[in-house]
């Protein structure tokens, strides 16, 4: 049997007999005699031969034709292609023709959990490769702990950060650095006169020590509330209620300064606190009211007093000037004819007598 064959430009012919290879046909027409079988590839195209691939990269000839690339367990290779990515190849053995495309393998170790490979983020971000990576981010205003297998790594800073997906796990804790405000509010409290009241407080923080505040303690953000809770519910029941109302603009400085050493173990400082409200009973506010008023009456009352005493004091000065100088007293006694007079609109006259003798005695003497 005689069948002709025509291998076109970058095609490779590969004639096989009893399913041993034993002829390469490069570009030409060429007869081939008996019962054997050719198979054409594309040498822009991977080398998938019907024939197991380890049996024909024995032959020498054909050896030398191909780019090879062994995929091991637990590793992945990242294809490139002219200098751009093309593929990712799992575990096996892998030909391509060499001479047409330039063929470039990165093997990449899935069992690692660090990306040591030089891989660009921008194909760490590739949908192909995502599966096989794991990301974290630490955002502008975070700092984060790396844990590998539950152990602590090192502290991250602001970026983002890529990790081999594999059964090792990888975990990122982050904690904001900003100041930020806890509220403690509606806190019911008694004072040490035993009045009852409610406190609406506030703290304003910031974390400083990312180690302290995630390594060394459990939810630090609700053991400062506990810790300014109790520290407030101290305070206040060492206070009355009017020393509580007149210490209120300082109370926050005392209780910071009472609590600063536990602040700091938490891994945070405190720059702010301050009583938002004090809220009262209904009857104490009443019972406030009531005391208000009365202290206000008795300061009208003794700055009426002083009043009186005043007048009363340059009244009898007067009566001893006036006692004094007969002429003062002639012009006080005229001020207040001239007083009476301003308040006579007309004088009507009854009678008999010697009316009109009598007011110019008054008035004329």
């Amino acid at each position: 049997m005689i069948q002709r064959v025509k291998i076109q430009g970058y095609q490779v012919g590969l004639v096989f007999k009893n399913r041993k290879l034993v002829t390469i046909l490069e570009e030409g027409t060429y007869w081939i005699f008996g019962s054997k079988k050719v198979e054409k590839f594309e040498m822009n195209q991977p080398f998938n031969p019907s024939a197991d691939l380890e049996f024909l990269l024995q032959n020498e000839a054909l050896k030398s034709m191909l780019k090879v690339v062994e995929v091991p367990d637990g590793q992945i290779a990242l294809q490139f292609v002219n200098a751009n990515f093309k593929e990712i190849l799992p575990v096996g053995k892998y030909a391509f023709w060499k001479g047409i495309n330039l063929n470039m393998f990165t093997l990449a170790d899935l069992t690692k959990v660090f990306i040591t490979e030089e891989i660009s983020k921008s194909l760490l971000e590739n949908v192909r490769l995502r599966m096989y990576t794991r990301q974290f981010k630490v955002l502008n205003n975070e700092k984060g702990l790396l844990f590998i297998d539950g152990k602590f790594e090192k502290e991250l800073t602001p970026g983002t950060y890529y990790f081999w997906n594999n059964m090792t796990p990888v975990e990122v804790k982050t904690a904001d650095l900003r100041q930020q405000q806890l509220e403690i509010s509606g806190q019911e409290l008694l004072t040490k006169d035993k009045a009852a009241l409610r406190i609406n407080f506030f703290v304003k923080y910031q974390v400083t020590d990312i180690s302290r505040a995630l390594l060394e303690n459990k939810e630090y953000d609700k053991q400062l509330y506990v810790l300014m809770q109790l520290a407030l519910r101290a305070f206040i029941g060492g206070l009355t209620l009017d020393e509580l109302l007149q210490k209120k603009d300082a109370l926050a400085e005392i209780i910071l300064a009472e609590v600063k050493e536990k602040i700091t173990t938490l891994g945070v400082t405190v720059s702010d606190a301050g009583i938002r409200d004090v809220i009262l009973p209904g009857d104490m506010k009443e019972i406030m009211n009531q005391v208000l008023v009365a202290e206000k009456k008795a300061q009208a009352n003794s700055i009426m007093r002083r009043e009186e005493t005043a007048a009363t004091r340059s009244l009898l000065n007067t009566a001893k000037l006036m006692e004094e100088n007969e002429m003062l007293w002639k012009l006080k006694e005229m001020e207040y004819v001239e007083k009476i007079a301003d308040r006579i609109g007309e004088i009507t006259i009854s009678g008999g007598g010697n009316v009109i003798g009598q007011l110019k005695e008054i008035f004329v003497k």
